[in-house]
């Protein structure tokens, strides 16, 4: 009965630690078929392209280099474009899902920086 009890706890381990690793969030075949679902690639565009401008994008925009934010500006002139003429760009000009992970996250650290610049602004309000 001891080895049975001992065979079971450490299958139930295993799979416990199986089931921490796979999720499916983390599932690179799941994030890739969103992306090419999601269809702002047919565009040219990449995911931070397409973020909803409020104030904390905008600043962070803002702090981006100049050669980036003119590349920004044409990938979205080029899709405004594209959607006026009711078409998508030819596949071989789509970013791929990983030009998308590589160059496509472009403002995630400034906006992690602006969003915390806030945070500590609105602490210092706060204590004042």
């Amino acid at each position: 009965m001891a080895f049975f009890s001992r065979a079971l706890s450490l299958t139930a381990r295993n799979l416990s630690a199986t089931q921490q690793t796979r999720t499916f969030v983390n599932n690179m075949a799941v994030k890739k078929w969103a992306f090419n679902l999601s269809g702002f690639n047919q565009y040219g565009l990449y995911h931070d392209d397409v973020l909803y401008e409020n104030d904390e994008v905008k600043e962070a925009i803002r702090r981006l280099p100049q050669n980036l934010q003119d590349e920004r500006a044409f990938r979205i002139q080029r899709a405004l474009q594209c959607s006026v003429m009711k078409t998508v760009l030819p596949k071989d000009q789509w970013p791929t899902f990983e030009e998308d992970q590589e160059k496509g996250r472009y403002l995630t650290l400034l906006l992690e920086e602006v969003r915390a610049e806030l945070a500590e602004k609105a602490e210092w309000s706060k204590n004042a």
